[in-house]
């Protein structure tokens, strides 16, 4: 797999997430993945570390038979089992038991890139009674350009399956109202980037927390003044902001930072 298929940028990414100053993760927390073909998905295994992580630290899955399983309301832990087992066998890593999220994120979502990672920052809100300011009205025009007018945020649901099948059917109903999300935060958890490329995943990754920070040193101080919506419309579509947006999109993933 990792001769056929280049994994440069995914395991640049994941490096630079594990990088112990950003506190996104830590051990073998979060998780990345990228889809490679209309069927195959590249995700992390299980017990593996973002930090060190190698091209030989991924396995394959086909997004339609995990998909079938989210959408099979009789499937659960066990069916997602023997198909852990399954992949274990051939490639001899275990999937992470998110690759169920990646793979709605990916055919739900559209995305090529995607990661799920836990920093600090991000789930001192989401453990908190203020979670719901993450996914609220922004904050500042940054935040728009890169995240957009909307994120959307799962209440804590069980890890794999569960957590796949709220996550299918929240998307749904967000992107009818606000448009399909590039940022997903889950309830006592940590995020989801949903990207089209390595670099705009970490983009994500990183404005998201820039946005909890600010938040929870503006709740220390008083109350959150969000932007109004027509000035969040307005940063959206001003013609300065989408070319800043396109140059961000292209933007080359750098390389991570030696330990």
């Amino acid at each position: 797999m990792t001769a056929a298929h280049d994994l440069a940028d995914l395991v640049d990414l994941s490096r630079t997430l594990g990088e112990p100053r950003r506190r996104f993760a830590i051990l073998a927390e979060g998780n990345t993945s990228q889809r490679i073909s209309e069927d195959h998905l590249v995700v992390k295994a299980t017990g593996r570390s973002l930090r060190d992580a190698s091209a030989e630290d991924f396995v394959l899955v086909s997004l339609r038979r995990l998909s079938d399983i989210v959408d099979d309301p009789e499937a659960g832990d066990a069916d997602v089992a023997r198909y852990f087992d399954e992949v274990e066998g051939e490639q001899g890593m275990r999937p992470s038991v998110e690759a169920l999220l990646h793979v709605v994120c990916v055919l739900d979502a559209g995305a090529t890139t995607v990661a799920h990672t836990h920093p600090e920052s991000v789930n001192a809100l989401l453990c908190s009674d203020r979670a719901g300011v993450l996914a609220g009205p922004p904050i500042f025009p940054d935040q728009v350009v890169v995240i957009g007018r909307r994120a959307l945020l799962v209440p804590y649901s069980d890890p794999g399956v569960v957590v796949a099948r709220e996550v299918r059917a929240r998307l749904a109903d967000h992107a009818r109202q606000w448009g399909m999300p590039r940022v997903i935060y889950l309830g006592n958890h940590g995020m989801v980037a949903l990207g089209a490329s390595a670099s705009h995943v970490l983009q994500l990754t990183e404005m998201a927390d820039k946005v909890s920070r600010v938040l929870a040193t503006t709740l220390s101080i008083g109350n959150v003044v969000p932007m109004t919506d027509e000035s969040a419309e307005r940063i959206d579509t001003r013609d300065d902001e989408q070319t800043r947006r396109a140059a961000l999109a292209r933007a080359t993933l750098q390389q991570p930072d030696s330990y």
